[in-house]
């Protein structure tokens, strides 16, 4: 699996091209990128949302 700077390191080129190739925001771009990281391992962390059975989904009979 890839480590955890290489995934960072991806994702700051991503948002780097999405952007438009903008020259001096290596920092903003990486930082943003670390960001993104960390909270996609948030979410995994707390597993898949799964609705509650015991909810109604607001319909009435």
């Amino acid at each position: 699996m890839d480590s955890r700077e290489e995934r960072i390191k991806r994702r700051a080129y991503e948002i780097w091209e999405r952007e438009g190739r903008p020259t001096g925001r290596e920092q903003e771009h990486w930082d943003q990128a670390v960001q993104e990281i960390e909270a996609e391992g948030s979410e995994a962390e707390r597993g898949p949302v799964v609705s509650d059975p015991t909810v109604g989904d607001g319909a009435k009979s």
